[in-house]
């Protein structure tokens, strides 16, 4: 679905005309349809600690092409940059210049993916390497070519380069499905979680619950989650009871008119899953609304819906299954995954977004405090910031502001909603068991924020 500056500046005559002008020259993102294989190949580990034999060891046995030098390949998939055991900043230049020179030997689509530790205020020198490591991800993401992208895996210390969510969360950096997200470091933060074993269903017999599903990102999250294998209930509003019965239907799914601002709604939904017998593994919170306006011109009826939908509701519908579980007649299956919908806007801000930016970094800060919560079960709760997503809702922002927004990021367009569903059925899977309170970018490297 590529917008029509996009179409025309893949044509010959675009393209010629784009390189002489200095035009931003956007390349067609390979997903998940575009590139099956788990890995593109071949893949280069570096580094010489022992997390770098293992990191290459458990590629090997995925099936991978594994290399462990960059000279003499014409061309490279994949890199991936093992520095768990960074000691000074004078390590970094052996560990990383190597990959300077076969930078323009990287495929289109290919894949770099840094893995270190974070910093710990504790050891002045090692903190300044890992530190190092950020700076030079984010830097690189920047020069990345034919819709490469570069991410990076923080590990907590302790956390072992072999642990599910490490495995689960290179795996998923180095698919297709990641295919706009780029510049962003994720945090693994525990040993839990577990490696897929059908990794064509990775939610098979799970239960999902999608709020604000009957249209675009929420449908695309309800499809996405329902390809890799999960029952779903689809939620949204009365009025879009008509598209949300389509979606049902299409996906044979169970459909729920409900408003989720409602003083009753998490009750409702309590009583609705008790009711159908259901078990909810999977809980999405996507419903959002936006009432966008100046500051100095802002009034209840613009602000008090977009908190109430964005942020207030969420909190209301979590606490309802929380508090049902401790009744003892609980609705939550074993090690539940809560993903909820924040915003680059909640990140960096927005003008004329001053409720929606606050709502959204409220989702943030809500998921980071719910995590420690959903712990003793075994649970997650993570979020998901898109940047600027091609749907229905940016299709009426005014046209040079939205080319605009197209283009301040690293991969110079649009994402679309199949690449925050990608996500989110990412931090839904058991690989991500790992990530706990974290917010993952959407928004292929957005030049606002982190």
């Amino acid at each position: 679905m590529a917008d029509a500056y996009t179409r025309f500046i893949r044509s010959a005559p675009g393209g010629m005309l784009a390189k002489q002008l200095g035009l931003p020259r956007p390349s067609r993102l390979l997903r998940r349809d575009d590139r099956p294989e788990p890995v593109l190949g071949p893949v280069v580990v570096l580094g010489a600690s022992a997390g770098a034999d293992a990191v290459a060891h458990r590629l090997l046995e995925d099936g991978a092409d594994v290399r462990r030098r960059v000279e003499d390949l014409r061309s490279i998939g994949s890199v991936i940059v093992v520095a768990d055991e960074l000691s000074a900043p004078a390590e970094l230049g052996p560990l990383l210049l190597p990959l300077a020179g076969a930078m323009r030997s990287l495929a289109p689509g290919a894949r770099l993916v840094t893995i270190s530790r974070p910093a710990t205020g504790e050891e002045p020198a090692r903190d300044a390497a890992r530190g190092g490591v950020e700076g030079f991800l984010r830097s690189v993401a920047h020069e990345m070519r034919g819709g490469a992208t570069a991410n990076g895996i923080l590990l907590a210390d302790g956390v072992g380069v072999d642990a599910p969510g490490a495995v689960g969360a290179l795996r998923f950096f180095l698919s297709a499905r990641s295919a706009f997200i780029t510049g962003q470091l994720l945090t693994v933060s525990t040993e839990a979680g577990s490696t897929t074993e059908n990794a064509s269903l990775p939610l098979a017999g799970r239960t999902a619950l999608v709020t604000g599903a009957a249209r675009g990102i929420g449908a695309a999250i309800a499809r996405t989650l329902a390809a890799d294998g999960a029952r779903l209930v689809v939620l949204d509003v009365p009025g879009a009871g008509t598209e949300l019965a389509r979606l049902a239907n299409e996906l044979r799914a169970i459909p729920l008119q409900l408003d989720v601002t409602s003083a009753d709604a998490g009750r409702r939904v309590v009583e609705f899953l008790r009711e159908k017998g259901l078990t909810l593994d999977v809980l999405v919170l996507n419903a959002g609304i936006t009432r966008d306006k100046l500051f100095a011109n802002m009034t209840p009826d613009r602000w008090d819906p977009v908190l109430a939908v964005n942020i207030t509701s969420q909190i209301a519908l979590t606490e309802a299954l929380l508090e049902a579980q401790g009744e003892g007649g609980g609705v939550l299956g074993a090690q539940p995954r809560i993903v909820s919908l924040a915003s680059t806007s909640g990140i960096a801000g927005n003008r004329g977004q001053t409720n929606y930016a606050a709502s959204k970094a409220g989702v943030m800060a809500f998921v980071d405090a719910l995590s420690g919560r959903l712990a003793p079960l075994g649970g997650t709760a993570n979020a998901v910031a898109p940047g600027f997503i091609e749907t229905e809702m940016t299709a009426k922002i005014p046209p040079l502001t939205r080319e605009v927004a197209r283009r301040v990021n690293s991969l110079q367009q649009g994402g679309l909603p199949v690449d925050v569903a990608e996500a989110i059925a990412f931090l839904a899977s058991d690989e991500a068991g790992g990530v706990q309170g974290e917010t993952l970018r959407v928004c292929g490297q957005n030049m606002v924020g982190k």
